[in-house]
């Protein structure tokens, strides 16, 4: 039987892995993008068996580059079922001493490189009656401090999907949102870039971190429920409800859970 074909951006990260390797234990083809190097290969070498796996070095920030990168994918694979927009970067500073030039960076890697990918798949997913999945953060929600460009880019990625669930229901394609609070993929590792922006799952400041293997057992289970929305962990669960019912108290417990955290962090 023809494998169903999900589609990972930002595949060689942590949870990116971790999605890779669930998918394609519950009988998935995974098609993994993310940029060229190391880490890319390191992903492609962990999978067992590479008949499953699909892997193409792609710069999301290149509209060229992921036009023709979507069009290979569909030109090789009999159908496009589940199409999981999990590529990112984090960006951690004060407003005051954000250049507006990362700022358009994390725009452009967090919300337009979905916004892109989405665009070439969704004729794809009409016909197999697949899902979009979009890995959004607490972030997406709710505010969380020295985020101004991150939380900017998950809000406006929130936004785009919750308005294309309603446009893709009559073609029976389901969105969902999934809300991680912090996964603690790349503690104390190097950022990716120079301008401020890190490897998602590197910050330092966090609050009750989860590890990837967990975040996408419940990211799956709750696709399998055929939820909208999932709230991953118990902090994200816990923010969603706060930030609802006093957003006054989730800002202040939030403001100094993360200071608290900082203060205690390794080196600090």
């Amino acid at each position: 039987m023809t494998r169903k074909t999900a589609v990972i951006t930002g595949g060689a990260g942590g949870l990116g892995r971790a999605l890779t390797k669930a998918l394609i234990d519950d009988g998935w083809f995974v098609a993994i993008l993310d940029l060229p190097g190391s880490e890319f290969q390191s992903a492609v070498d962990a999978v067992d068996d590479p008949n499953l796996l699909g892997a193409f070095a792609c710069d999301l920030t290149d509209r060229e580059q992921v036009a023709a990168t979507c069009r290979r994918i569909r030109d090789e694979r009999p159908s496009v079922d589940l199409v999981i927009y999990n590529a990112g970067v984090t960006q951690i500073s004060l407003f005051s001493d954000l250049p507006r030039e990362t700022h358009e960076r994390v725009m452009k890697i967090n919300y337009f490189g979905a916004v892109d990918v989405a665009s070439h798949f969704l004729q794809p997913l009409r016909q197999s009656r697949g899902t979009h999945l979009a890995i959004s953060s607490v972030a997406g929600f709710a505010p969380l401090v020295k985020r101004t460009a991150y939380a900017a880019s998950k809000h406006a990625m929130e936004g785009f999907f919750g308005s294309l669930r309603s446009e893709e229901a009559q073609h029976n394609v389901r969105v969902c949102i999934a809300a991680p609070s912090f996964i603690g993929t790349n503690i104390n590792r190097p950022g990716v870039t120079t301008d401020g922006t890190e490897r998602p799952g590197s910050a330092t400041d966090g609050v009750d971190y989860m590890n990837a293997g967990d975040a996408a057992r419940i990211i799956l289970n709750g696709l399998r429920k055929k939820k909208t929305r999932i709230l991953v962990g118990r902090m994200a669960r816990l923010a969603w409800l706060i930030s609802r019912l006093s957003p006054s108290l989730y800002s202040h417990l939030m403001v100094k859970n993360m200071s608290d955290e900082n203060a205690s962090a390794p080196g600090k």
